[in-house]
């Protein structure tokens, strides 16, 4: 298994890779962290739509308790974060716990819990993807957080 995330790392890090695409991955990835871009896009849409704020306040609900199981099974788990010596991370992190990836399973609680449909996932599942793509997770932390959010947001009242 560590073989084949290190190679699919490896994939995503040397591939795709322009100046401007990698700072606009990093400024998408700033957004994300501490999953600001999900509160703010749902505290928005509570204050503005009267008629879905009971939608909004739930996907906030869900996004702050994801960020906590995340962060209790990353205390639990304690894998490292990435470190490939030929390709370094583009973006210093928050820690050195790496499994899941609360960008991914933030990202996937929102887009669940905002309703979902295709533009949400598709966003979502870029903000993961950035993650190997930056080089500070292995693409099975992502994978991880996006399933462990998906499915927090399905079972948070």
């Amino acid at each position: 298994m560590k073989a084949v995330d290190v190679a699919l790392l490896r994939l995503l890090r040397t591939r795709g890779h322009t100046p401007a695409l990698e700072v606009a991955v990093v400024g998408l990835a700033r957004v994300g962290e501490h999953a600001v871009i999900w509160h703010a896009v749902a505290a928005v849409g509570a204050l503005l739509d009267r008629e879905r704020r009971p939608l909004y306040l739930h996907t906030m609900r869900v996004v702050g308790v994801t960020q906590f199981v995340t962060s209790a099974i990353k205390l639990g788990f304690r894998r490292a974060r990435p470190a490939i010596e030929d390709l370094p991370a583009l973006m210093p992190t928050a820690s050195e716990l790496s499994y899941p990836s609360a960008h991914a399973s933030t990202a996937f609680a929102a887009a669940r819990g905002l309703g979902g449909g295709p533009a949400l996932y598709a966003l979502a599942g870029v903000m993961a993807l950035s993650r190997p793509y930056l080089g500070v997770h292995y693409p099975s932390d992502t994978l991880a957080g996006a399933a462990l959010g998906d499915a927090l947001a399905r079972i948070t009242p």
